[in-house]
């Protein structure tokens, strides 16, 4: 069977779809060696997988992402190559896709935060691109064999808001927090210390102003406490680091390698997951693999993946936020139970089960 994984997010620039994509692949090598995988990546991440089972080939698909080409020239490249079973890792679907098809829907950020401010595009464009994000996705949903959603939440939101999928189309499948268990640090000796810390964009869900407003109530009690920010120097990095830039003890560090990630991640006193939403929230169940405290919002999908190893709060409450740092960093108790208890539930997601979840869902298939 001849199986075609769309892995042009592959790599670390995308943190979240990157690392999907790249562990779900990698995994799959050391999974499957019966089926005939077809690797599709872009020119900048080409040279960065290498297979290592002779029954993965990577092909050349340099098309933007929601572009034109896209829509295209990938249908027929997967026609060429007389693909079985296409597997996309994001609801951007080719409409004329010829093969059968599995898509992962990770979540539903734009049904609920549509606002402008989520956006650069003028009123009339954002208004055309919500439009058809809605139009894809739900095409996406309605035309794929099978839907992987990432957790349970996320499978749940899919049925509320596309009432006409049945539940038993949709499988959840959990990601790992395994990546950095063969990752050596870089033990950087210029690294800040005492710091809380912060990884992921800084879209307007993620909530980063509360963690903010905390944070600085926090260092009026704590004054050597630093904020790590760490994501991707995109628009909205950019905005909130320009409104913050007074301020010496928020630091903001743009992408950094596995290596200095991993160091940045052991190093942390706490790990904040302040978002509003989220359809699974990997940095927090990676910090927890790290043994590092986690205070988590109080939403549905953090409940879900982190169980009781994290410290809750009101999302909508910076001094909630503020008395939960302040807890941890002065109640050893806690901090060493979130500790023990954290990396025991970050045990719980292996990207090499994920893989495994995926190849029988193939094979059921085809």
């Amino acid at each position: 069977m001849k199986i075609g994984i769309d892995a042009r997010f592959f790599g670390t620039k995308n943190k979240g779809l990157g690392r999907y994509t790249q562990k779900w692949v990698e995994e799959l090598e050391k999974t499957d060696d019966k089926n005939e995988y077809f690797i599709f990546l872009k020119k900048e991440n080409f040279s960065g997988y290498n297979p290592k089972n002779k029954n993965f080939k990577k092909i050349l698909a340099d098309y933007k992402w929601y572009g034109l080409a896209e829509q295209i020239y990938f249908p027929l490249k997967i026609k060429s190559l007389k693909i079985d079973l296409m597997h996309f890792p994001h609801f951007n679907v080719p409409i004329f896709t010829p093969s059968k098809y599995v898509v992962t829907i990770h979540d539903l950020i734009p049904f609920y935060f549509p606002s402008r401010a989520a956006t650069q595009l003028n009123p009339i464009l954002y208004k055309i691109k919500y439009l058809g994000y809605k139009l894809v996705i739900r095409r996406a949903l309605k035309k794929s064999r099978k839907i992987i959603a990432v957790s349970n939440f996320t499978k749940n939101d899919i049925l509320k808001n596309f009432p006409k999928i049945k539940a038993d189309k949709i499988t959840v499948i959990y990601e790992g927090s395994d990546f950095y268990q063969n990752i050596k640090s870089e033990n950087a000796n210029d690294r800040v210390n005492d710091y809380i810390l912060y990884i992921g964009n800084a879209y307007p869900h993620k909530n980063l102003q509360t963690l903010i407003d905390a944070f600085k109530m926090a260092t009026q009690k704590f004054k050597n406490l630093n904020l790590l920010i760490v994501g991707i120097n995109d628009y909205f990095f950019k905005k909130i680091k320009k409104e913050n830039e007074k301020e010496t003890k928020i630091i903001f560090i743009d992408n950094p390698p596995d290596q200095q990630l991993a160091d940045i991640y052991k190093n942390a006193l706490i790990y904040i997951a302040p978002s509003m939403y989220e359809g699974f929230g990997l940095p927090a169940i990676e910090a927890m693999s790290f043994k590092i405290p986690v205070v988590a919002s109080d939403i549905e999908v953090f409940h879900e993946i982190l169980k009781d190893a994290a410290l809750f709060f009101n999302p909508k409450n910076p001094d909630a936020l503020k008395k939960a740092i302040e807890k941890i960093l002065e109640d050893n108790q806690l901090k060493e139970s979130l500790r023990i208890n954290g990396l025991a539930q970050s045990e719980k997601y292996k990207w090499s089960d994920m893989a495994k979840q995926m190849a029988e869902i193939y094979n059921q298939l085809c």
